[in-house]
């Protein structure tokens, strides 16, 4: 129970310092001037998946790739079933906003690509190097679309938009501080949660990779799952596509990306036998609403959180 309390705390604590380098970071970009676009492809993009990035670098150094990689593809899962299906019981969720196609088959394929990947053993420096050179060209190609006013990228807005970032500092002493505490506190969790989740994967007799798989990957979907909860209530569906492409896109290319370039990744059995195969699954979840233009009701909400407590069931059985 100590361990399982230890996990929950570290978890809480990683997703609060990751917040506090947002909004420190966004707020001195802004106080000296640096563009609203340049702070949300940089800052906003990357500061927002500082939890998931932390613990799978954390956990491949550690030598735990079930973690590392469970972190990841438990996420894109909880994302496609969780943070879509529930919001769809309350409201449904409109797939026909523009450019949504496009940012579907973006994220489509690079799930193609990672599982092809990982079919090679482990992921290396070389994979993580391809990845990560995915997601800036992503980033790039959102930015030159939105400064030449062309249509919105519903994928890319919750990743270029700083202002969704609420609370922004003004006094200089608050925002350094802000950094400091986030910047410090956020290697520090992540070590605690890492090995936590490592002594209670071993004393529960379950891989790492289950914890990863499931308490790791819910709690770092949270924060995604509260904002897609809140934007169908207000009926803002493109949001909540957005999030959610923006954010599978980002845990594969820019999170795996960073992870394998640091240390290699081994890819273990279970996910070449069952989870990665799930995950690719819910790729094409979001591709069968989005290409067909066909709105996620409150049946498929049902279905698609039903499906994911069945994955958690699943891995722990």
């Amino acid at each position: 129970m100590s361990l399982l309390f230890a996990l929950v705390a570290s978890l809480l604590f990683l997703l609060l310092f990751a917040d506090l380098v947002v909004r420190g970071a966004v707020s001195i970009a802004m106080k000296f001037g640096v563009p609203p676009l340049l702070i949300g492809l940089t800052i906003v993009a990357f500061g927002t998946s500082a939890p998931e990035l932390v613990i799978s670098v954390q956990a491949a150094i550690d030598g735990l790739p079930g973690i590392a990689l469970g972190n990841v593809v438990g996420s894109n899962v909880a994302n496609v079933f969780l943070v879509l299906g529930v919001p769809a019981m309350f409201y449904p969720l409109a797939t026909s906003q523009p450019g949504i196609r496009r940012n579907t088959f973006l994220m489509l394929a690079s799930s193609v690509l990672f599982v092809v990947l990982c079919f090679k053993g482990q992921l290396v420096f070389e994979h993580g190097l391809l990845l990560f050179g995915l997601i800036i060209a992503f980033l790039v190609y959102s930015g030159i679309r939105v400064v030449r006013g062309r249509n919105k990228n519903p994928a890319a807005e919750q990743l270029i938009d700083p202002d969704g970032v609420g609370g922004l500092l003004k006094s200089n002493v608050a925002i350094g501080a802000t950094l400091v505490i986030g910047l410090g506190g956020l290697p520090i969790a992540s070590h605690f949660l890492v090995d936590s989740a490592e002594q209670l994967a071993r004393i529960a007799g379950i891989s790492e990779s289950v914890i990863g798989l499931s308490l790791i990957a819910f709690g770092t979907s949270l924060p995604e799952l509260a904002t897609a909860i809140a934007a169908a209530m207000r009926r803002q569906s493109a949001m909540v596509m957005g999030n959610v492409i923006g954010s599978n896109l980002f845990n594969l290319l820019a999170v795996m990306g960073v992870a394998a370039m640091i240390t290699d990744i081994p890819v273990t059995p279970e996910f070449l036998d069952f989870n990665l195969w799930v995950m690719l699954l819910a790729a094409f979840v979001v591709a069968r609403y989005t290409f067909a233009g066909a709105p996620i009701g409150r049946i498929s909400g049902i279905i698609l959180t039903i499906s994911y407590l069945v994955f958690i069931y699943a891995n722990f059985a």
